[in-house]
């Protein structure tokens, strides 16, 4: 019984991980695709393959769940550069083929629950914006704040709209024209 005893705790801890893990994978995707909001606690549980009730036990509750698909940290895409056609090219590409994610809803939608908006707006700066904001403020541009927002806003609904397909002449233009025609956008909120 002794090495019994000791093997079932390490296969539950795996298990346990690996539970947490699918519901956080599950939940991100579903957040990208569908948003906050329309996404059911329900529906992440059945997308992990495991009773949605262990949300609660794992996280606390979907606002939780939600703000842990959320990056913590700044070392996202350097945004400093965000004109740049390889780096558009390469989000236009991402999102077409990933979907939005939890980031870039978080900069689309509003959310209702107060503490998860100012959760995902923390966030969202400081994986996209501050980094672009701080080059224009050292570039002496004036308000690098809101240029830094609106050329983040422009590039995600950018991508988010060629993916999508509703904008029809947006989604079926050649992918450098689309690009180019970014880069010059974004290149004039870099401008003094």
């Amino acid at each position: 019984m002794g090495s019994e005893g000791v093997a079932r705790p390490e296969a539950r801890t795996r298990n346990s991980a690996r539970t947490r893990q699918n519901l956080l994978d599950a939940a991100a995707e579903l957040f990208g695709e569908r948003g906050y909001e329309t996404t059911t606690i329900r529906d992440i549980g059945d997308r992990a393959g495991v009773d949605s009730a262990l949300i609660a036990r794992y996280f606390g509750n979907k606002a939780a769940l939600y703000l842990e698909t959320l990056p913590t940290d700044d070392t996202g895409p350097d945004l400093a550069h965000i004109a740049d056609p390889a780096r558009i090219g390469e989000t236009i590409g991402r999102v077409s083929r990933q979907g939005s994610g939890p980031v870039l809803q978080a900069v689309m939608r509003a959310h209702d629950d107060p503490s998860v908006q100012s959760a995902a707006a923390d966030r969202v700066d400081k994986r996209l914006t501050a980094g672009l904001e701080r080059r224009m403020r050292d570039a002496g541009l004036d308000s690098p704040r809101l240029r830094a927002q609106m050329a983040v806003a422009a590039l995600s609904g950018i991508a988010l709209g060629r993916a999508a397909g509703t904008l029809e002449e947006l989604a079926g233009a050649d992918q450098e024209t689309v690009v180019a025609l970014t880069a010059r956008m974004l290149g004039s909120l870099l401008e003094p």
